[in-house]
């Protein structure tokens, strides 16, 4: 087992430099072994975690625990939140952890030489006892757990686009067996679908971005000429 210290710097090394979510994160995916009595980070796939958020603390998650998303062992269902459930798959015991509400004015307390709040909570959030620093509750997954993972198998293609479809996660409609996106259960349209507003703001943005480009690359010249 990694000490707090290390999984710190691990974390840090994923980003500029170490940030308060993150040491909520490592905090997080080390109270979750303790409720559910596993060592942790794990180097298996018995611990299965599902974040409600992206960013900072899912990264000091992953080095807490030994789960991320490369392994199938981390999940992101983004509802906007520094939340998490991690799941022993083995038991099928879930727990999901959230930091206390008033967390960032009691972190304050922890840290009274800090020179700002942000620092308070980096240096807070190491401090404070889990009971203090986050809520939790034993709870059930809306989704078999065997659902969410999926399974490893034979791949199979999508009889209405003929892309290939992994880890079980196909659909049947009408007899025919298709992915999810043609099922309807998709995160974008080819662009020809879009609805005109949309392409117009898309083209405005464009303009937007070659016009900021133009600016910046007329004041590196102007800076060159007066060099």
């Amino acid at each position: 087992m990694k000490a707090f210290s290390e999984l710190l710097k691990a974390t840090a090394a994923l980003h500029a430099r170490l940030c308060p979510r993150q040491v909520l994160g490592v905090r997080m995916g080390l109270w979750a072994g303790k409720l559910l009595e596993l060592d942790a980070p794990r180097s298996d796939k018995r611990l299965f975690v599902i974040a409600e958020t992206d960013g900072c603390a899912v990264d000091g998650i992953a080095v807490a625990t030994g789960c991320r998303v490369g392994r199938r062992t981390l999940r992101i269902e983004d509802l906007g939140k520094v939340a998490a459930t991690m799941v022993d798959t083995y038991t099928g015991r879930a727990v999901r952890i959230v930091p206390q509400p008033r967390s960032r004015e009691v972190a304050c307390e922890y840290a009274p030489k800090a020179h700002n709040h942000w620092e308070a909570q980096l240096i807070g959030y190491q401090r404070m006892p889990a009971t203090i620093l986050f809520s939790w509750q034993w709870v059930e997954l809306t989704t078999p757990l065997e659902v969410l993972i999926g399974h490893v198998g034979a791949p199979v293609v999508c009889q209405a686009c003929g892309e290939e479809i992994i880890n079980g996660r196909e659909v049947v409609r009408a007899g025919s067996t298709v992915c999810r996106a043609c099922a309807g259960q998709t995160y974008y349209l080819p662009h020809r679908l879009l609805p005109q507003s949309v392409k117009g703001e898309q083209r405005r943005q464009t303009a937007r971005v070659q016009k900021d480009d133009r600016l910046v690359a007329a004041q590196l010249f102007a800076f060159d000429q007066i060099q």
